[in-house]
């Protein structure tokens, strides 16, 4: 907008969109780390409302030696753990240096849903959309997909506070 341009009374501001987050950005915005990252970039980012997290699963994941050897599979709660991740970021990246310092936590988790089995060489791309913000809570929902179909999907909320 330039500066004779006047935003008209009651207009509703563009949503703030940031294409892509990648891993050395997900690494600024929350403290996890190797082997507990498991979200490796996020896409379509309409921050304050919704993003995509990718997470590549190969067979060099540590959880796959003993969870079922001969026939790996991603535990669910790992999956809700990616979720909860992508969440985060969104939230540290929409309220920008207010998230400075601190840290996201997990609060409930409702409505859990596995439809089938996640393994090595599949694609995890994590839909969250926000469903509220209240001060320092947010809640959100979340569909994982791997080849477009829904394997995992849940509600949950989480708090942002200094640690």
């Amino acid at each position: 907008m330039d500066q004779q341009e006047q935003a008209a009374p009651g207009a509703v501001e563009a949503p703030r969109m940031m294409e892509v987050c990648d891993i050395a950005r997900i690494m600024q915005a929350i403290p996890h780390r190797y082997p507990f990252l498991l979200i490796d970039r996020m896409v379509d980012m309409v921050l304050g409302e919704s993003a995509i997290g990718i997470k590549n699963v190969t067979i060099n994941e540590p959880f796959f030696q003993g969870h079922f050897p001969s026939h790996p599979v991603m535990p669910g709660v790992l999956i809700i753990e990616a979720m909860a991740q992508t969440a985060a970021v969104l939230v540290v990246e929409t309220l920008g240096a207010d998230a400075r310092g601190k840290v996201v936590y997990f609060m409930s988790v409702e409505n859990a849903k596995f439809r089938r089995p996640v393994g090595p060489g599949d694609q995890l791309r994590i839909h969250i959309k926000k469903e509220q913000a209240r001060r320092n809570v947010w809640k959100f929902n979340a569909n994982v997909r791997v080849d477009g179909v829904t394997v995992a999907e849940a509600t949950y909320s989480a708090m942002i506070m200094g640690h």
